[in-house]
C-alpha cells in the first residue's frame, strides 16, 4: 500500500480512510485533525469514502441518498441539511404570517460574476448565502421556490445552449438535479412564471433587507413575468434570517470541520515561519493547506497577513496593502484567516513572534490580550448579554495593561472612559456561518446598536443562546490615529503612560480569535486546536524550526542560504 508523505514535515500521514478519529499530535503541522466526526446524533456525517457512482464536482450517491463531499480526506454532508433548513423556514413562516394563504418563498441564487471590465474571465463561482442554505444548489442562475403551508419545493435551472456541452460538460438533465438535490420537483427557469402560477393562489414572498455590516441590499428575486404576481417582500428577510443565527447539528458539523481545517492550516505556518519571508507567503502556504489538505477552495475573507506595523491595520491585506511586506526578526505576527468549506465559514486569528520567541514586551501585551479570551470564554453561556461580554474583554485586558504599566488610575474610571477602545476599536466578535461577518446582528427585534467608541463597532448586542456560534478576538493594537486622538482628550490621557506607550508606536498588535459555540451551559472552543499560551506557542515553533527544511525562494537568490 502505497505510504502518503506529510508535505511540510516529509513524515509519512496516517490513513483517515473510512474513520472520522481524531489526530493528537499537534507538533504535525500539515496533518487534517477532524473531531467528532463520528457524532452518533449525526451518522451520515463522517469522512467521506469511494463510490463508483461518485461524479467530479458532484455529491456522492450512496444507497439512494445525496451528498456533498470533497473527497475521501474531507466531510461528507447530507443534501437532507437543506431540508431541515427549509423546514424551519416554514415553520417560522406559518407561526408569524403576514401574508395570504397559498403563498410561496421564492429565492433567486447568485450569477457568475467576471473580471472588471469587458473580460470574459470569470471569477470562481460562490453561491449567494441564502440561496446556500435553503437549496445548496452548486451551480449560477438558479431559482428556487418553497411552498409555505407543504415545504413542497421547486427548483428552477437554467436552459443551457447545446454548445454548452462542447466547452463545460455534459448537461445534466432536471430529474439529474432533482436527486442530487433532494427536491421534489426541478424545472427549467424559462418556465417558470407559468409554474409559478400553477403552483400559488397566493403572494411571491421575496428577499428584501439590508446586511447590517456590509450596508448592501439582499438579493431579491426577478424574473421575466413577475410583475403577473403579488410580491410581498415584507416578511422573508427578518424569518430566514433568524433561522441563520441559530444552526442545526449538521450546520455545527460542517463549522467545525472548518475551523479544524483553519486550525492545521495555522500550526502549518507556525512550524514554516521564517524571518525573510514575504507576508504573501505565509498567505500562500495557509490557502494551499486548506485546499490540499481540506477541500477548501475558498476562503471565508481576504487574508490579513500582518508583520510588525501592519498588525496594527485591522483589516489589511486589501489592494492597497496586499501582505507584501517582508517579515523582520523581531516582528509582531498577526496572522487572521480562515478557510471556507461548503460556504460555511471559520474565522480564526493567530499571534506570536516571527522569530519563534516572545520579547518581554511582546508577552505582556499577549497575554492581556489572552486574559480578556480566557475570562469571556468563561463567563459565556445563553442568557448573558454580548455588549456585556465585550465590556467583560475591556476589564480584563485593561487589568493586564495596568499591571504592564501602560494605563494607570483605578479600573472602574478607566471604564467610564472607555480607555479599552483605545486600545481595541473593534468589537469583541460576531456571529458566523454562511458568511463570516453571519446575518442576524441587528434585526427589527433585536437590541439596538450601541453607540460609545468600540461598542458601537459591535456587530450584534444581542442575549446570547444556545446553538449560536460567534468568534470571540479581543485585540490591543498601537494605531497612530487612536493613540494621537487619547493624547489630546484629556479625560483619557491621564489614564495612558505616554512614555511607556510610545515605545510601542511600531509594534503592531494582538489579536486573538476562536470560533465558539454557545452550549446549554456554556460554551465549545471549535479553534482549539490552535495553540494559545505563550509555552505552547514556543514550543511548536521550535520544534519547526528543527524538524522543517523551508526553502525561502527570496533569500536563496540572494545567496543567503547557500546555493
Amino acid at each position: 500500500m502505497k505510504k502518503h508523505v506529510d508535505k511540510f514535515t516529509k513524515k509519512p500521514l496516517p490513513s483517515l480512510r473510512g474513520h472520522g478519529t481524531a489526530i493528537n499530535d499537534p507538533t504535525i503541522s500539515s496533518r487534517l485533525v477532524i473531531l467528532c466526526l463520528k457524532s452518533s446524533s449525526l451518522p451520515l456525517f463522517n469522512m467521506a469514502s469511494n463510490s463508483s457512482k461518485a461524479r467530479p464536482s458532484d455529491p456522492r450517491y450512496e444507497d439512494g441518498a445525496a451528498y456533498y463531499t470533497m473527497g475521501e480526506h474531507t466531510l461528507k454532508i447530507p443534501m437532507t441539511l437543506h431540508k431541515e433548513n427549509r423546514e424551519r423556514l416554514v415553520k417560522r413562516l406559518n407561526a408569524c404570517g403576514g401574508y395570504t394563504p397559498g403563498s410561496i418563498a421564492l429565492l433567486q441564487g447568485g450569477e457568475d460574476t467576471h473580471r472588471p471590465g469587458s473580460s470574459d474571465i470569470d471569477h470562481i463561482f460562490r453561491q449567494e448565502s441564502y440561496f446556500h442554505w435553503a437549496f445548496g444548489v452548486l451551480e449560477p442562475g438558479w431559482y428556487g421556490a418553497i411552498d409555505v403551508k407543504s415545504g413542497s419545493t421547486t427548483l428552477f435551472m437554467p436552459r443551457l445552449p447545446e454548445e454548452y456541452g462542447m466547452w463545460m460538460g455534459r448537461i445534466r438533465t432536471p430529474e439529474e438535479f432533482r436527486r442530487q438535490y433532494q427536491v421534489d420537483e426541478v424545472r427549467y427557469v424559462d418556465e417558470m412564471a407559468q409554474v409559478l402560477k400553477e403552483m400559488t393562489s397566493g403572494e411571491l414572498l421575496t428577499l428584501h433587507g439590508t446586511n447590517t455590516d456590509s450596508g448592501r441590499e439582499t438579493l431579491e428575486a426577478a424574473f421575466e413575468g413577475i410583475s403577473q404576481f403579488t410580491v410581498n417582500n415584507r416578511v422573508l428577510h427578518d424569518e430566514i434570517a433568524e433561522c441563520r443565527v441559530l444552526k442545526t447539528e449538521a450546520e455545527i458539523q460542517i463549522l467545525r470541520f472548518a475551523a479544524s481545517v483553519s486550525c492545521a492550516a495555522h500550526r502549518a505556518v507556525m512550524r514554516r515561519i521564517r524571518p525573510g519571508m514575504k507576508e504573501y507567503q505565509l498567505e500562500a502556504m495557509f490557502q494551499h493547506h486548506t485546499y490540499y489538505h481540506g477541500g477548501c477552495r475558498h476562503q471565508a475573507y481576504t487574508n490579513i497577513c500582518g508583520c510588525g506595523p501592519s498588525a496594527a491595520i485591522l483589516h489589511y491585506g486589501h489592494a492597497g496593502a496586499p501582505n507584501d511586506r517582508t517579515i523582520r526578526d523581531g516582528d509582531a505576527i498577526m496572522l487572521d484567516m480562515g478557510a471556507e468549506y461548503y460556504c460555511y465559514t471559520s474565522d480564526v486569528s493567530v499571534s506570536y513572534p516571527a522569530n519563534g520567541k516572545f520579547s518581554d514586551d511582546h508577552k505582556k501585551i499577549y497575554n492581556a490580550v489572552f486574559a480578556a479570551t480566557k475570562a469571556v470564554m468563561a463567563a459565556l453561556r445563553p442568557g448573558v448579554s454580548w455588549v456585556e461580554m465585550h465590556r467583560l474583554a475591556y476589564r480584563s485586558m485593561l487589568e493586564k495593561l495596568k499591571e504592564a504599566g501602560l494605563v494607570r488610575g483605578e479600573i472602574d474610571e478607566m471604564m467610564a472612559a472607555n480607555i479599552g477602545s483605545v486600545f481595541q476599536p473593534h468589537g469583541l466578535g460576531h456571529l458566523l456561518g454562511l458568511d463570516v461577518h453571519d446575518v442576524g446582528g441587528y434585526l427589527e427585534r433585536c437590541p439596538p446598536r450601541p453607540t460609545e467608541a468600540g461598542y458601537r463597532n459591535l456587530r450584534t448586542a444581542r442575549l446570547i443562546e444556545e446553538n449560536m456560534v460567534l468568534t470571540i478576538e479581543p485585540g490591543c493594537y498601537f494605531i497612530d490615529y487612536i493613540l494621537d486622538g487619547a493624547f489630546a482628550n484629556q479625560e483619557q490621557a491621564r489614564f495612558l503612560v505616554r512614555e511607556e506607550i510610545e515605545r510601542f508606536r511600531g509594534f503592531g498588535g494582538v489579536r486573538i480569535e476562536d470560533d465558539v459555540l454557545i452550549t446549554a451551559d456554556g460554551m465549545e472552543n471549535l479553534s482549539h486546536e490552535v495553540p494559545r499560551t505563550v509555552e505552547d506557542i514556543e514550543a511548536l515553533m521550535a520544534a519547526g524550526r528543527e524538524e522543517e527544511d523551508v526553502y525561502v525562494p527570496q533569500l536563496h537568490a540572494q545567496g543567503k542560504l547557500g546555493n
